[in-house]
């Protein structure tokens, strides 16, 4: 499997072999296994669902994968490894809902959280910090960071929220990362239709450490919502490589277009943030779009935008700012309907 492509294994790994197995991973619906064999209980020992799901992420990512609940309950795993008292850095620009439980964990004394600059590589080297979280591109800004340096520089461990990339287009373990979280709800998923999320660590003291963390707060995924993920991981590649090429082209228009002050794209990817006059421009654009969705998440079939800084938390934001989930509808199709929204 090692010298399979990354779209080769979204595809082949974590399947049954075997004369009469099943071509497909089966939904095993189960809570408790009759004594005897290696499984007691589904919330430690994980069920042949789980572990296809799993054996798929890790392959892609260089490591070991641990799936969870949703993509904050892995986040919430990472933080509980933590002892009470350590430090924590995170972007200044990032996920509002991982600053937001940083910012929980330093009001009840248990982390002392910094927010840096993404781009400010020295400032990370500089910090010191017992755990860097790192995330690239950034959410919503689209700031890269430099994983590599970052990880390689400083004494502390190193966790990429890789969502927005995936491990086709980074893998931060390979950089130097200690940990890689996802969202698997996002582009892994890729239907908008699960709660899901996975870590990924090369060390087995991580993997054990994340493990525990799972079964000690029942941090657990459902059936259903990892053979749903484990379904859409399989078309990743095919999907990201589309949604891809319909965003280069929309980076392209939307740049020259004059009511756009400012397009973010990172080089790669299907997410895409612009910037419009302000935040009465940015919410009539968000209204006036027909195929576009006006909606909270990314990574699925559809598109989907919204304008950022209206969440608390997201005060620094451009107030302008419009987050754009780049889908699989027809390119020419999305293009008139950002003409017509944009007036």
């Amino acid at each position: 499997m090692d010298d399979w492509t990354p779209r080769t294994r979204a595809i082949a790994a974590g399947r049954p072999h075997g004369p009469g197995e099943p071509l497909t991973t089966p939904i095993v619906a189960t809570s408790t296994f009759e004594a005897g064999g290696d499984a007691v209980y589904a919330r430690s020992d994980g069920t042949a669902t789980w572990a296809a799901f799993e054996e798929v992420v890790g392959s892609l990512e260089g490591g070991t994968a641990v799936a969870f609940a949703s993509g904050v309950a892995t986040l919430s795993a990472v933080l509980d490894s933590l002892p009470v008292g350590s430090t924590v850095a995170v972007p200044s620009f990032s996920y509002a809902v991982t600053r937001g439980a940083l910012k929980h964990a330093q009001q009840v004394g248990r982390l002392t959280v910094t927010e840096l600059e993404p781009t400010d590589t020295q400032a990370w080297l500089d910090c010191d910090a017992d755990l860097l979280w790192l995330e690239s591109p950034t959410n919503p800004t689209l700031d890269v960071m430099d994983i590599e340096t970052i990880a390689r520089g400083t004494r502390g461990r190193v966790v990429v929220d890789n969502t927005f990339a995936t491990s086709l287009h980074q893998q931060p373990l390979s950089l130097g990362a200690d940990i890689v979280v996802h969202s698997a709800t996002k582009l892994i998923g890729g239907h908008s239709d699960l709660l899901l999320g996975v870590a990924v660590a090369a060390e087995q003291t991580l993997v054990d450490e994340l493990r525990a963390a799972r079964t000690r707060v029942g941090a657990t995924p459902g059936a259903l919502e990892t053979w749903l993920a484990l379904r859409g991981l399989r078309t990743l590649p095919v999907r990201l490589a589309e949604q891809t090429r319909t965003a280069e082209l929309l980076v392209s228009r939307l740049a020259e277009h004059p009511a756009v002050t400012k397009v973010r794209y990172p080089g790669f990817g299907m997410m895409v943030a612009f910037e419009v006059a302000d935040a009465d421009a940015a919410d009539k654009v968000c209204a006036s779009v027909r195929l576009i969705r006006p909606a909270t998440s990314l990574g699925g079939v559809e598109s989907l935008m919204e304008r950022r800084a209206w969440l608390p938390g997201e005060e620094r934001v451009p107030p302008g700012l419009i987050r754009f989930s780049v889908g699989l509808e027809d390119p020419e199709d999305l293009w008139r309907d950002l003409l017509t929204a944009l007036g």
